[in-house]
């Protein structure tokens, strides 16, 4: 059942000045009689850089537009989609940080009880599928209004994709919405660029009209847009990729779809488009990556950092990140089941180190301080820095990293420690904690790194992430030789020697990965057992939408078109996921893993 937003409606409460507006009574407050932009969530709304619709909303105000949000509306009514009127500009979609699906359901379909992106962590606050119900809400509240998808959901989803919790193919998600355009990765290049062609065209500029939108906003970088039957320049000059009809007929052409929309995604290729049901869908690439300056200006805008003040019980996401600091985005690893290097970019986008000393500054003069920096990183947290040192257009890898660190690859991690420690020389500040998770086969790199982090910066536990240890395994996951993962505990135990720390190491493993057998599983659990580790962070293989991984799992074949084995059937993953979850009893390893239960999905 829907569940209903924060009363937010009737008045502006202490403190919503500083917020972007979530009522009428707020945009009053301001002198607005109406929105220029208005941004649809499945998550509360958190005023921290670490919220999509937060981020968004805040870069489109620093350019001079009026922002609202809506968050988690009721779904079986436009009543909260319509509480701020309608925007002059355009309404923005987005499911919030997770793929709703994904947030609803564990590797097994059972439903999850609870959702950190929700006051009092309660489930139930957003539907399934959510873009295509709240542009469906939009188009019963505001008819003709341009409706642009963003997020997660909207950019993994956004070409014909297998989705795992139906079992079957689905078209793009731009189809089935409805809407007007779809903004993939990270979206403020883009989402500006509509804005401003909305604003600029004669057509549009009083009261914008979705036909005309259409029109108006193709080609722009890190979009997709679709057309009917009739031909048109812009398909006639872009690569096709295999059509929805095609997958459907062998499943197997999704592995080349997917590898097609993955080189365009890491700036390789030009425009592409897929047929579908006599439609055609159409992918520009990707924006330029923001520079160095514009990271230090996104995350200098003036975010509370906090729940907006109508909610009135604690969001748990809000309060694991509030103190934490987004050094980066992208990540170079690009394995095969993460979404991350398709969303964000392969590309590192790194703020300087005076942009987080600043932020730090802040963070000791927030009332709730307590001294602690709970983490600095990004989807890895020791790639901070991280360049390339080659012609990055012409470049055809899908990962800097594997099968081998390229050599254009450019990384100093004591530059990290450096500013770690500048960090935790502020006043006001007693600890900085490095909690993201480090790339092992990187920090083998920098023995003063593990050393740094093990004396000074990991807070107990170190997150690592080796996901297996059967050599075809990693391969098709695109992850380094377990053996460097051994090594890497060989120079983390000498170093928890040296500095006399007893510090743990939390791996995380996958069962049931396409190409697993329930042989390899074994294997990992014997190697667990032999060191006496009750794996804490397991899980079960979920084909996400739109990765590389998804399309092994669809077509069963590897990515030059090899047959694997793939475990399937719910009774053949669970089987390999217990093989893993009861490898050992609780002994625990001391500066390994901790002595508790294992948690599965």
């Amino acid at each position: 059942m829907p569940v209903s937003g924060p009363a937010a409606d009737s008045a502006a409460g202490p403190g919503a000045a500083d917020f972007l507006p979530l009522s009428r009574a707020e945009m009053e407050a301001r002198g607005w009689d109406a929105l220029d932009v208005l941004l649809v969530t499945g998550d509360a709304y958190v005023d921290h850089p670490a919220f999509g619709a937060a981020l968004l909303g805040r870069w489109l105000e620093a350019h001079g537009l009026r922002v609202g949000i809506v968050a988690q509306p009721r779904w079986d009514t436009p009543t909260d989609v319509a509480r701020l009127g309608r925007p002059r500009l355009f309404a923005g979609v987005t499911a919030g940080a997770l793929d709703s699906l994904l947030a609803h359901y564990t590797a097994f379909r059972k439903r999850r009880r609870d959702d950190a992106y929700t006051p009092g962590g309660r489930a139930g606050a957003r539907p399934n599928r959510a873009v295509i119900v709240y542009s469906g809400l939009l188009r019963q509240a505001f008819p003709g209004l341009p409706i642009v998808l963003g997020g997660i959901e909207a950019s993994m989803r956004r070409a014909a994709h297998y989705d795992f919790w139906d079992d079957n193919l689905r078209r793009s998600v731009l189809l089935d919405s409805k809407a007007d355009v779809l903004v993939y990765g990270m979206g403020e290049r883009a989402a500006l660029e509509i804005a401003r062609r909305l604003q600029s065209d004669p057509r549009t500029a009083r009261r914008p009209d979705s036909a005309a939108a259409r029109e108006l906003l193709r080609g722009i970088p890190g979009t997709a847009w679709w057309h009917g039957a009739a031909a048109r320049p812009d398909a006639a000059a872009a690569q096709p990729l295999p059509s929805y009809e095609d997958i459907q007929a062998d499943p197997r052409r999704l592995m080349a779809a997917t590898l097609m929309i993955e080189q365009q995604a890491l700036r390789h290729s030009p425009a592409l488009c897929q047929s579908c049901e006599g439609r055609t869908v159409l992918f520009a690439p990707p924006p330029p990556p923001l520079t160095t300056a514009e990271m230090d200006a996104l995350y200098a805008l003036p975010f509370q950092r906090r729940p907006h003040p109508a909610y009135r019980e604690p969001i748990p996401a809000a309060e694991m990140i509030r103190f934490s600091i987004t050094s980066h985005r992208g990540c170079a690893g690009g394995c095969s089941f993460c979404a991350l290097a398709l969303h964000q970019g392969r590309q590192v986008q790194s703020r300087s180190a005076a942009s987080i000393l600043a932020e730090a500054a802040a963070l000791t003069r927030d009332p709730a301080w307590r001294g602690s920096v709970t983490d600095v990183g990004g989807p890895t947290a020791n790639m901070w820095g991280a360049v390339c040192a080659g012609r990055w257009e012409t470049c055809r890898r899908a990962s800097c990293l594997f099968p081998e660190l390229c050599r254009r690859f450019r990384l100093e991690q004591t530059q990290a420690i450096r500013l770690l420690r500048n960090l935790a020389a502020l006043p006001g500040v007693k600890h900085v904690r490095s909690a993201s998770g480090v790339r092992h086969d990187l920090a083998l790199g920098s023995v003063e790194y593990v050393r740094a982090l093990v004396a000074e910066f990991v807070g107990g536990q170190l997150k690592l992430a080796p996901e297996h240890s059967a050599p075809r395994v990693l391969r098709l996951m695109r992850k380094p030789d377990f053996a460097v993962f051994e090594r890497f505990l060989n120079l983390f135990e000498t170093e928890c020697r040296r500095s006399g720390r007893e510090l743990y190491v939390v791996p995380y493993l996958i069962s049931a990965f396409p190409g697993c057998t329930d042989e390899d599983m074994r294997r990992l659990a014997a190697w667990l057992g032999r060191r006496g580790w009750s794996p804490q962070q397991v899980q079960c293989f979920i084909p996400t939408p739109g990765t590389v991984a998804s399309a092994m799992f669809y077509g069963g074949i590897a990515e030059d078109g090899a047959p694997i084995f793939v475990a399937r059937s719910d009774a053949a993953r669970l089987r390999q996921h217990r093989l893993l979850l009861n490898a050992v009893k609780r002994t625990g390893s001391r500066r390994h893993e901790q002595p508790r239960p294992a948690v599965a999905d």
